[in-house]
């Protein structure tokens, strides 16, 4: 990180400073950990009381937090979203040299732009096309057909199957399967038989894939991400799944298929969603829930049980156990209550 002036940021990111603009931090740091030489922030008030003892040059924070830290204020708005785009902005990715590395095979028909970067043992198959300033790093593997727009990035060991589409600056991590056949079965008699998958993957602008999540291709139709879906590490996208723009996955959710998932939906990790559902716009979905059925109106849903200590778990589980006999024992008093009534009647 080249070192820079609070006045200079304050100006650059339209933030309010409260103490010396000639300041120069060249680091990034919490709270805890920051030194005159950092910048720190201040998103969650959980932390707000390590504002008395934080030694940073400067703190990205709130007006209703500024009277709680006595250097270098940084005044924000929104901090972590403001913290994301100075982090951001003061520690670029590196940028890759144009050029193909001897050791990369690439078909004949290949187009690649003069400015992209194609790194070690990459193989791009026919018909591919690869736009400008692309960076696809090493040992990352491209079928026939593939076509991957301006800026995008995949870091490496990326797998991109035939005839998939990625749009401009989307980030790939290492690991990630995009394009591989969905399970896509059909049983007679007594064995399995393979139904061709026959769509593609294709990802909007501005996505980001994390590291080993994999993305079926359509088995007829696509598969589709919109622009801005961000997906964590270790998700599965079955065949046929659309995802609505801005809509943001944790890890290893699984999606089964043709489930449509709208648009500024955030799914919390290690949560299932059933096949073959519409999950409406805006709708937050809280770790570890199963989700069977479609949802029509925005909100928070969630069926994630919570850890307890184990003696107590097993007495609920004895409980819930009893509950069908518990039930028709309630039924059948019911029944002879009412029976009973009947005949004072």
């Amino acid at each position: 990180m080249n070192p820079i002036d609070l006045g200079s940021l304050a100006e650059r990111f339209e933030l309010s400073l409260t103490g010396d603009r000639g300041h120069v931090v060249s680091g990034l740091a919490t709270l805890k950990y920051a030194t005159p030489d950092d910048l720190a922030f201040l998103a969650n008030p959980s932390y707000a009381s390590q504002l008395a003892d934080c030694r940073a040059g400067a703190v990205i924070l709130g007006a209703e937090h500024a009277g709680r830290f006595t250097g270098n204020c940084l005044i924000s708005k929104d901090p972590y979203v403001d913290w994301a785009r100075v982090s951001g902005f003061l520690n670029p990715p590196p940028a890759a040299t144009a050029g193909i590395h001897p050791s990369a095979v690439i078909a004949s028909d290949a187009a690649i732009a003069d400015s992209a970067s194609i790194g070690a043992q990459v193989s791009i198959g026919t018909g591919c096309r690869i736009g400008e300033r692309v960076t696809i790093g090493p040992g990352c593997v491209l079928e026939n057909d593939v076509e991957i727009s301006d800026d995008a990035r995949l870091v490496a060991r990326v797998f991109i199957g035939h005839r998939s589409r990625l749009g401009k600056r989307v980030i790939v991590h290492p690991g990630v399967v995009i394009g591989a056949d969905g399970f896509g079965l059909a049983f007679e008699r007594d064995h399995w038989i393979k139904v061709p998958q026959l769509g593609r993957v294709v990802i909007g602008d501005d996505c980001e894939i994390g590291a080993n999540t994999t993305i079926d291709r359509g088995a007829i139709d696509d598969t589709e991400l919109g622009e801005d879906v961000r997906l964590d590490n270790q998700v599965q996208i079955a065949h046929n799944v659309r995802i609505g723009a801005h809509t943001a996955i944790a890890g290893c959710v699984g999606i089964a298929g043709s489930t449509r998932i709208g648009r500024y939906c955030m799914i919390a990790g290690a949560s299932g969603i059933g096949g073959h559902l519409e999950i409406c716009d805006k709708v937050v979905i809280t770790a570890m829930s199963t989700v069977l059925e479609s949802i029509t109106e925005p909100g928070h849903y969630g069926s994630g049980i919570p850890a307890r200590p184990q003696r107590q778990w097993q007495r609920i589980l004895v409980r819930l156990g009893q509950l069908d006999d518990w039930f028709r024992r309630l039924r059948k008093t019911e029944q002879s209550t009412n029976l009973s009534n009947d005949r004072h009647e």
